[in-house]
């Protein structure tokens, strides 16, 4: 902590800046509700009460609390709030502060990526803040482990009670890997209210039992210390006894009374209250009972210390506070959606001494709280902050790896990690993570050679000579290995992603799920995205492909969210080739500072690696190689068989594991007198990003085959690749899973989806006979 005295000066210049950041954030969404030209007439929002349970809490933290390279994660109704702050730092220009949700202005909620003051994290989606901190401390602590850098950074987490009723949050509280850190911290915003209501009951004991249960330091900023020193007299027990047996919605109900009328319901007949009460007079009443520790600065520089006591661990604060402190609207059940009202803030403004034409200025240098937020904003930001270092991350041309026989992409993934294994430069920045599914999805010659990162060494009691997993625990191994939650999963592979932005070791995380369950884990694998992470995400085995799990297993719509989703590449390779060229690609794409994630969709299905070969002989490897980057290829080319110049023409568009389905379909119809050519897409979505673009498509659909007619062939929705007849206003029909399937044989699924060699050629049929004859 840069100050250890907590001097009545220190305490009191921290208020002056609490009042300041009260007044601007207020402000802030005043202005933007209010004052600024609004053509669309809705309302702009901006939380004033939820922004303002939060000032002391945030206050503290940067004028007195962090240290250099410390990471916060700001609770997402408290952005008004941290862009004050940031503002009195001099972070911030102040032609921002009236630009609060406009169009380039400052975001609704803090976005690492868009705002002009960029926060540590983005948040937005309540949870996933609270969680992010987390994994980012586990980078932090793998790091020190591997590159010998000290761990010295703490990762804060600024939540809002509701927060905890998100389920990501205690599946992330419960995985043994975030079991030790001890350099976490979340503070709650114990406020007591949700977006409609006052919380019904007394929770804040039940979480800190969980918490406490799962290993945590439990502590809390409950009282302040004008109530302490009430509690501390003859008689404070039976007003410490009433204010906590007291329920949420009578608390926020007497807050918000006169004195004279809150006293006698507050006394509630009991002589001994009375008496003790008597000393407080009717105007300070009302401030005494709502004098709670989330607001008193010398209660949250004392549990903030406590915070950093010995032994460390992964600790919460509790900081009782009362929504929309310091405001006409504070405790009101509804006030997460009101907004004050012109005349009150005409009142506000006088109340905090702030003259006309005055409101926007930052505080004067020479006062006590100006002098502290330039002391604060030259520790804070003085120095370089933690940026990448200058790493040469080595990348060969070609990874290769066996490509012959039968081989399936999962398979080639698994050998393409031992093969990276063995590559100095590049395997100690891989880090691989899985949700209890690593065996199954070929991550076991990977930890084989690496192992299980632990802090500390731990025995193997397995004995047998010859085990398919040897799982050594150590602190250099290079796979985490999670529960069973796919948001930890993302959330894992989002903050190690941003590893060389927040810690200053750039990581390249690789995680594995099984391909149905991606949407299990969307809303932390959206907010990696968001956030600018960069990482690769293997989901296998995917499709109706995975026969025998049935219908319950299947995925169908994970291709079109690779296709869709922002800031992602996505791949669905069939052969062995295409395999390791996508994922070098996947790995060149995290190197690279403007690179972005990948996702590759991989099988189980074994393929005949000899049907690439002709494709292989018309291209030349080189450029083949090309045509799989930029999304696609003519795996069959009806040039090479020389068809009547007279045949009708038909593309078969597919990829993964229906390639060979397509080639069979492809072989009934030629022999059947139609030109037929079949287009392996290896990526739809860069196909699609290049027509979007309006980039020359003819080495996949060349002018003369423009108008063929085209059947999709998609172990995934439809409607995934259909968009491919806008291309050139062909006609086209989709064949894919648009229903729940169950378990069965492969041929068996593939026929009743209208996925089997036969479906194809009758699509095919079906369309020369509406658009060619």
């Amino acid at each position: 902590m840069p100050r250890t005295e907590l001097t009545p000066a220190l305490i009191g210049a921290i208020e002056e800046v609490q009042q300041r950041v009260l007044w601007l954030a207020t402000l802030m969404i005043y202005h933007a509700n209010h004052v600024r030209h609004n053509p669309d007439g809705v309302k702009v929002g901006g939380h004033q009460a939820s922004s303002a349970s939060m000032v002391t809490i945030m206050t503290t933290l940067y004028l007195h609390y962090l240290r250099p390279g410390d990471r916060v994660s700001v609770k997402p109704h408290a952005s008004p709030v941290y862009h004050a702050l940031q503002y009195l730092l001099g972070r911030l220009d102040a032609r921002y502060l009236t630009q609060l949700r406009a169009f380039g202005g400052l975001q609704a909620y803090p976005s690492r990526t868009k705002d002009p003051d960029p926060p540590d994290f983005s948040t937005g989606s309540v949870g996933l803040g609270a969680v992010a901190p987390a994994f980012a401390a586990l980078s932090a602590q793998y790091a020190a482990s591997h590159f010998n850098r000290p761990a010295t950074q703490r990762f804060i987490s600024l939540v809002g009670d509701a927060e905890l009723d998100e389920g990501n949050v205690w599946e992330a509280v419960i995985d043994p890997a975030l079991a030790e850190l001890d350099n976490l911290l979340w503070i709650v915003d114990l406020n007591r209210q949700s977006l409609d209501r006052v919380v019904p009951g007394i929770r804040a004991a039940h979480l800190k039992r969980l918490f406490a249960e799962s290993g945590w330091r439990v502590l809390e900023a409950k009282y302040g210390c004008r109530l302490q020193t009430l509690f501390a007299q003859p008689g404070g027990d039976v007003l410490r006894t009433r204010i906590d047996e007291m329920s949420n919605e009578e608390y926020q109900a007497l807050i918000r009374l006169p004195g004279p009328d809150l006293r006698p319901r507050l006394i509630n007949g009991d002589e001994r209250l009375a008496r003790l009460l008597a000393t407080v007079p009717d105007e300070e009443l009302p401030a005494t009972l709502a004098n709670l520790g989330g607001h008193d600065v010398m209660e949250l520089l004392k549990t903030l210390a406590a915070a950093d006591a010995e032994p460390r661990r992964p600790t919460i604060i509790f900081a009782y506070t009362i929504k929309g402190w310091g405001l006409p609207i504070a405790g009101n059940p509804l006030n997460h959606s009101m907004l004050l009202t012109p005349e009150q803030i005409e009142a506000l403004r006088e109340q905090f001494g702030i003259a006309p034409g005055h409101e926007w200025d930052r505080l004067p240098p020479n006062s006590p709280g100006g002098q502290l937020c330039a002391e604060a904003a030259a520790r804070l930001y003085g120095a370089p902050d933690h940026t990448a270092p200058a790493v040469t991350i080595p990348l060969p041309d070609e990874i290769a790896v066996p490509a012959s026989g039968m081989v399936s992409t999962q398979d080639t993934f698994g050998r393409f990690l031992v093969r990276v294994a063995d590559i100095a430069g590049l395997r100690e920045r891989i880090v691989t993570a899985s949700p209890d599914v690593s065996v199954s999805t070929n991550l076991a010659g990977w930890i084989n050679k690496t192992g299980v990162f632990a802090r500390h060494e731990e025995p193997d009691f397995e004995t047998e000579a010859y085990r398919m997993l040897r799982w050594r625990r150590w602190p250099g191994g290079q796979h985490i290995e999670l529960g069973i939650s796919e948001m930890n999963l993302f959330m894992l592979l989002g903050m190690f992603g941003l590893a060389g932005d927040l810690i200053g070791e750039p990581l390249i995380p690789i995680g594995t799920v099984y391909d149905p369950f991606v949407c299990r884990g969307l809303d932390a694998f959206i907010y990696g995205l968001y956030s600018g992470a960069r990482f690769i995400v293997v989901g296998t085995p995917s499709g109706i492909t995975l026969s025998p799990e049935g219908g319950a297993h299947q995925s169908s719509v994970t291709a079109s969210l690779g296709i869709e989703l922002p800031n992602l590449a996505s791949f669905e390779p069939c052969f062995a080739l295409e395999t390791t060229w996508l994922l070098r690609e996947a790995l060149r794409l995290c190197i690279d500072p403007n690179g972005s994630a990948s996702y590759l969709r991989l099988s189980t299905r074994p393929i005949d690696q000899s049907l690439l070969q002709p494709a292989l002989d018309r291209l030349g490897a080189a450029e083949l190689r090309q045509q799989v980057l930029r999304g696609g290829y003519r795996l069959i080319d009806r040039a090479d068989y020389h068809d009547h110049l007279r045949a009708p023409v038909v593309q078969i568009v597919t990829g993964g594991t229906l390639v060979p389905k397509a080639v069979a379909a492809a072989q009934y119809l030629h022999r059947e007198g139609v030109a037929v050519n079949v287009i392996n897409l290896t990526s739809a979505r860069r196909v699609f990003e290049q027509w979007k673009q309006g980039s020359d498509m003819s080495w996949l659909i060349p002018p003369s085959e423009r108008n063929a007619p085209i059947v999709t062939v998609h172990d995934a929705a439809s409607h995934a690749l259909a968009w491919l007849g806008s291309i050139h206003g062909a006609p086209l029909r989709a064949l894919g899973v648009d229903q729940f399937g169950q378990s069965g044989a492969r041929d068996d699924l593939y026929r009743a989806f209208g996925l089997d060699p036969f479906s194809i050629a009758e699509a095919a049929f079906e369309l020369i006979d509406r658009y060619v004859l």
